[in-house]
């Protein structure tokens, strides 16, 4: 039988329950953790658990780790899942500490990542298959695939449909936006603010254009030819008259009137 480095405190069994021989050092701690009635040799025991199988949380937060997440928010979140693996553990169940432990942090950060590392919402079964995917990327790089593998080697790694990689690949976008003081260019000198482009002021036209053009067909043939030739067309108003068999005069109180009229009707709407 192994027996825990650790010295023994008071008020614990130095000994594991015949059911448990063969543990390791680490999980015996647990297991006199256990055992051990409330008080301060428990909470000694308990830290000294804890920090012996930090090792091993920090491996499960790696497996979800990404350039969009923080290495160290996951290994917070996978100690999280550790302590609660700890504290809920019954030896008399007959289970190592080891099965109940893993499958408790894996838990853990699969649920910190579902509900909070997300900036828009995605389905659970949309992230599951991204969490798929990005696990073949990996294990692709890892075959010297740099670019994360092509789309028919997704399909055949994870068993997705193409549909399904591609909808997943698209996914990735919707867990981190990204900020306006984040710095761009090839200098990383400039802010994303100062890279956008800035208000066009022909944008509060086009409700006016838009109302416009619904009052130019109601206009007669002849009113809507002349304005046509004189602002789209560009003619003087000798060149319009000239072309409507109307003198130059005439040309301009039309004008007048007709803009006089579009104008006072876009005013009321």
């Amino acid at each position: 039988m192994q027996t825990s480095t650790t010295v023994p405190l008071p008020g614990t069994r130095r000994t594991l329950p015949s059911h448990h021989s063969g543990t390791s050092a680490d999980q015996e701690l647990v297991y006199r953790m256990a055992s051990c009635p409330p008080g301060p040799a428990r909470e000694t025991l308990r830290e000294q658990a804890i920090r012996a199988f930090l090792p091993m949380a920090r491996r499960i937060a790696r497996r979800y780790g990404s350039h969009a997440d923080s290495d160290e928010d996951l290994y917070q979140v996978a100690c999280m899942g550790l302590v609660k693996a700890v504290d809920r553990f019954d030896p008399e169940r007959g289970h190592a500490f080891l099965s109940y432990a893993v499958p408790t942090i894996d838990g853990e950060v699969r649920r910190h990542l579902r509900d909070s590392a997300w900036d828009l919402r995605v389905s659970r079964a949309l992230q599951d298959k991204h969490r798929r995917l990005r696990a073949a990327q990996e294990a692709l790089r890892r075959l010297g695939h740099s670019d994360g593998g092509t789309y028919a080697e997704l399909e055949r790694v994870t068993g997705m449909a193409e549909e399904d990689v591609r909808l997943a690949l698209q996914v990735d976008r919707a867990r981190r936006s990204s900020s306006l003081e984040e710095e761009r260019g090839f200098d990383r000198s400039r802010p994303l603010a100062e890279t956008l482009g800035a208000e066009d002021p022909a944008l509060d036209l086009v409700t006016d254009l838009v109302a416009l053009r619904a009052l130019l067909r109601g206009l007669p043939v002849r009113e809507r030819r002349v304005l046509g030739l004189y602002y789209l067309e560009s003619l003087t108003q000798q060149q319009v008259a000239q072309a409507v068999g109307l003198s130059q005069m005439h040309v301009s109180r039309l004008i007048a009137r007709t803009c006089a009229q579009l104008r006072a009707r876009l005013v009321e709407r």
